[in-house]
């Protein structure tokens, strides 16, 4: 996971550092954590109460606050990417389900056999969810993946992609594809992508809460993010975490769980990863 992310990183500062839209690096960023097996995104996303996969994603771009999201997808490679599309390729923000599966293939994009979505992790998971039978169901995500960034015109994004939480409901829509709850971006403010239980993050409209403390309530990005990650989402009894970038360039993570996996680049340090608490700064 951590070669994985610094690839990821590596790449997107490459990017920036030629020059590219901070809009483009997120999506290329997301796109590589979805083509590994080791997140729950893409391919090694995870299997639904039916052992299907339905995947979904969001990307925002901060200085149009243009947005796209898709959520209910079976047989998409890249969800972030079509994402983008439903943002730039119609009057739309969301498209949800066959439609968004058929607006893919309209467009000219390949849908992907199931089985290149199964992995053994991710199959591993529902088995031991379905011995729960008749218990409490559990949220068991294993890296939803999400990328921010600032690029040299002073622009920011976002973007998150998921397959959800093992055995989920058929149908389930998580906070990853909501604009404002899992992923927000504004030149105003900043970028944010949140990582967690969905069903909280929904409730308290984490990501668009975070930027606006910051737009209108004057707080820094960080102790925005940390009141509403650890007050709001924690009084609901939520768990999760979030990335952010703010329009000055400072880019941290905040979270009330064990272990987030997280990574940072600038132009000026290389790229480093966390996991652990002690090793976030």
């Amino acid at each position: 996971m951590r070669a994985a992310l610094t690839a990821a990183l590596q790449a997107g500062a490459r990017a920036l550092a030629a020059g590219a839209a901070s809009l483009d690096v997120v999506e290329q960023a997301v796109c590589a954590l979805e083509d590994s097996p080791l997140f729950n995104a893409g391919k090694g996303a995870v299997f639904n109460a039916r052992g299907e996969h339905e995947l979904e994603a969001s990307i925002m771009d901060g200085r149009t606050l243009k947005a796209g999201a898709v959520a209910n997808l079976r047989g998409i490679k890249n969800p972030v990417t079509l994402a983008r599309w439903v943002m730039e390729r119609t009057p739309h923000v969301y498209l949800a389900g066959e439609g968004a599966i058929a607006f893919a293939q309209s467009e000219g994009m390949e849908l992907i056999a199931p089985d290149y979505f199964w992995t053994e992790q991710s199959w591993g998971a529902l088995k031991r969810e379905r011995l729960r039978a008749g218990r409490e169901r559990r949220s068991l995500e294993h890296g939803t993946v999400g990328a921010v960034a600032l690029d040299s015109h002073g622009n920011l994004a976002a973007a998150t992609s998921t397959g959800g939480i093992t055995n989920k409901l058929a149908g389930r829509v998580g906070d990853s594809s909501v604009i404002g709850a899992g992923t927000y971006a504004s030149n105003e403010s900043c970028a944010v992508s949140c990582t967690g239980q969905g069903e909280y993050f929904m409730r308290a409209a984490a990501a668009r809460d975070i930027c606006a403390l910051v737009e209108y309530g004057k707080r820094s990005a960080r102790a925005a993010a940390a009141m509403v990650i650890r007050e709001k989402i924690a009084r609901l009894g939520g768990h999760g975490g979030v990335i952010v970038v703010d329009r000055r360039g400072g880019v941290f993570s905040v979270f009330n769980t064990g272990v987030m996996y997280f990574g940072k680049v600038t132009h000026d340090n290389r790229a480093v990863t966390a996991i652990h608490a002690h090793e976030h700064d």
